[in-house]
C-alpha cells in the first residue's frame, strides 16, 4: 500500500487496504475462523489444506503497519520534526475527507478537498485562512487549534 502511494496510485493502495482490512472481510469471517475485527499474520492460499483460513491473530504488526499506511500515506498526514507534512494519495473517486489530528499538543482540523478527483498532488494549503508555502505545516503551539484546508489538483 505504501509503495503504491509513493508512485501516486491511490486506487491500487485503497484496493490493497480493502483486501486485508477486517471490516471489509466480514462476509468471510466464518471461512477465516478468526475474530472478524483483527488482523491475522497470514491467510492460507488456494493450494493450502484449508484455503482462506487465517492464522495467528493478535500476534502481528499488521495493524500497526496498516495504521501507518492509512494515516501517513493514503490520508497523507505525516509527522515530521518541523510539523506535519500533508501529501494525500486517495482513490480518485473520493471527494476528500475531514479529520482531526492531535500533534504535539496542538489540534488540527484538516479538510482535504479533491474537486478534480486526482489521486495525488496538493494544489493549495490554507492554515487559519492564510496560504501556506509547500506541504509542511509548521508545528503549532500546545493547546492551540488550527483549521487546515487542503485542495488537491
Amino acid at each position: 500500500m505504501i509503495g503504491e502511494t509513493v508512485i501516486g496510485r491511490g486506487n491500487a493502495a485503497w484496493d490493497y487496504y480493502k483486501k486485508i482490512c477486517p471490516a471489509y472481510l466480514e462476509e468471510f469471517s466464518e471461512l477465516h475462523r478468526t475474530e472478524p475485527y483483527v488482523y491475522s499474520q497470514m491467510i492460507a492460499g488456494k493450494d493450502a489444506f484449508k484455503p482462506g483460513e487465517a492464522k495467528n491473530s493478535w500476534l502481528t504488526g499488521t495493524a500497526a503497519w496498516n495504521y501507518v499506511a492509512i494515516t501517513q500515506h493514503i490520508l497523507g498526514i505525516k509527522p515530521d520534526y518541523d510539523g506535519l507534512i500533508i501529501d494525500p494519495c486517495l482513490p480518485d473517486d473520493w471527494n476528500g475527507y475531514k479529520i482531526q489530528r492531535n500533534f504535539r499538543g496542538a489540534i488540527y482540523q484538516i479538510e482535504v478537498l479533491n474537486p478534480n478527483h486526482v489521486s495525488k498532488g496538493v494544489k493549495e494549503i490554507v492554515v487559519n485562512g492564510r496560504q501556506s508555502n509547500g506541504q509542511l505545516i509548521p508545528a503549532g503551539k500546545q493547546g492551540e487549534r488550527y483549521e487546515v484546508v487542503v485542495i488537491m489538483g
